[in-house]
């Protein structure tokens, strides 16, 4: 799973779970697989994104150094962070962790760089394959 794509995930759709983000992010596996710059691509991308998630993203990959807990100004201005928010969002992939519900602490396992969204019964309904260029839903 991408962290970017770790922005967009919530567990709102659970019974009784009222804003159900962010989902706090547990690593136990990660790898780094480098892809092209494209700064034009990340500034496109910011506005869509909490920057506050973004901020524990780094947090979970040990890099809180690298982003600032508030968003700046001029991201556009600043090449460096840019680059920094490249890495973080689009090369950093989590192999293994889980997700968990802030609310209910229901668990969501990340495995093989699935997320595993479970009912009830604990079966496995939906998963998400966020790794390359898409996300991949598997309905069960």
């Amino acid at each position: 799973m991408k962290l970017s794509t770790y922005n967009f995930l919530t567990s709102k759709a659970i019974k009784g779970v009222k804003v159900g983000y962010p989902l706090k992010l547990t690593i136990t596996k990660k790898d780094v697989v480098e892809s092209e710059f494209n700064p034009a691509f990340i500034e496109r991308l910011l506005p869509k994104l909490e920057w506050s998630t973004v901020h524990l993203a780094a947090q979970a990959v040990d890099l809180p150094d690298d982003i600032p807990a508030e968003q700046p100004v001029n991201i556009a201005g600043n090449a460096e962070l840019l680059q920094k928010l490249h890495h973080l969002l689009m090369e950093i992939d989590i192999i293994e962790g889980q997700l968990e519900c802030p609310e209910t602490g229901r668990v969501f396992p990340i495995t093989d760089d699935f997320i595993c969204l479970r009912n009830k019964s604990n079966d496995c309904v939906v998963k998400l394959m966020a790794n390359k260029k898409a996300i991949q839903m598997h309905v069960y």
